[in-house]
């Protein structure tokens, strides 16, 4: 079921007992060979994809375009909600969902630069309706959910997802090849190992957190193996992607709404 495509009282009838489906995306650079839409298209189809699969489950919102990218906009390209901003509407797009009477709410992510600023959202969405409204809200980044089909293996051949490489080439190329230029691929410049901090996505993490600004460990907007992308490795990874957020939709639906244990004899 589409929210955006729903009059409000379809959507009180019989959207109160679905989940809702809320794509977060962004609009920003993307080195020198995909669109700025990179992640907004791609989280947009994974979602539109997953609602096709359960449309009795879902209920799609439309996507917001716009993500927490401040890092990026040296590059230029780039449209960005600043980290306290981002959490806030967040804040606000989630209550007007609980507040309407929603108690299982997905947010499905597309871009890395969300993710600190969504879990600041969820801690004081919690705060502020675990005991009111008994509704669970999940962030769930694609990538992360899908789990090793994005962090090297076969066929992809570099170690993980990070931005503009294999695994967004070849997801873009699948899905969108008209916003694919791979002529214009060039690996970018990073900076040395140190051991510590992935800045190619090749070190394991070890408990150490560097934040940099995009031109300070890329001298072009992308990372890793631009070059490896491929169509045939992108519907791979949307397959894979797509299944394993279907699989956690249909178990999301059934877990058992909020209770205060503290409260029970």
């Amino acid at each position: 079921m589409l929210f955006y495509a729903s009059t409000y009282s379809d959507i009180r009838q019989t959207g109160k007992d679905r989940v809702i489906l809320l794509p977060l995306g962004a609009i920003e650079q993307h080195g020198l060979h995909l669109s700025v839409s990179t992640d907004t298209d791609i989280v947009t189809q994974l979602a539109l994809q997953a609602e096709k699969s359960l449309p009795d489950t879902v209920l799609l919102c439309p996507t917001l375009p716009f993500g927490s990218s401040h890092h990026h906009l040296s590059f230029g390209g780039t449209m960005s909600l600043a980290p306290e901003l981002y959490t806030q509407v967040i804040i606000d797009l989630v209550q007007s969902l609980v507040l309407s009477g929603h108690q299982r709410i997905v947010l499905l992510n597309g871009h890395g630069g969300n993710i600190t600023p969504v879990k600041q959202a969820l801690a004081v969405l919690s705060k502020r309706f675990d005991a009111s409204h008994q509704s669970t809200i999940a962030l769930a980044t694609y990538w992360e959910l899908a789990g090793s089909v994005f962090a090297g293996e076969a066929p992809m051949e570099s170690p993980a997802l990070s931005h503009a490489c294999e695994y967004e080439t070849s997801l873009m190329l699948h899905l969108f090849p008209e916003k694919v230029w791979m002529d214009r691929v060039e690996r970018a410049q990073r900076p040395d190992r140190n051991g510590y901090i992935a800045w190619e996505d090749d070190e394991p993490y070890r408990g150490v957190t560097v934040f940099k600004q995009t031109e300070f460990i890329s001298s072009n907007g992308s990372s890793g193996e631009p070059q490896l992308g491929t169509s045939e490795k992108g519907k791979h990874l949307v397959d894979q992607a797509l299944s394993a957020l279907v699989s956690f939709l249909e178990s999301f639906k059934t877990w058992p709404l909020s209770e205060n244990l503290a409260s029970k004899p």
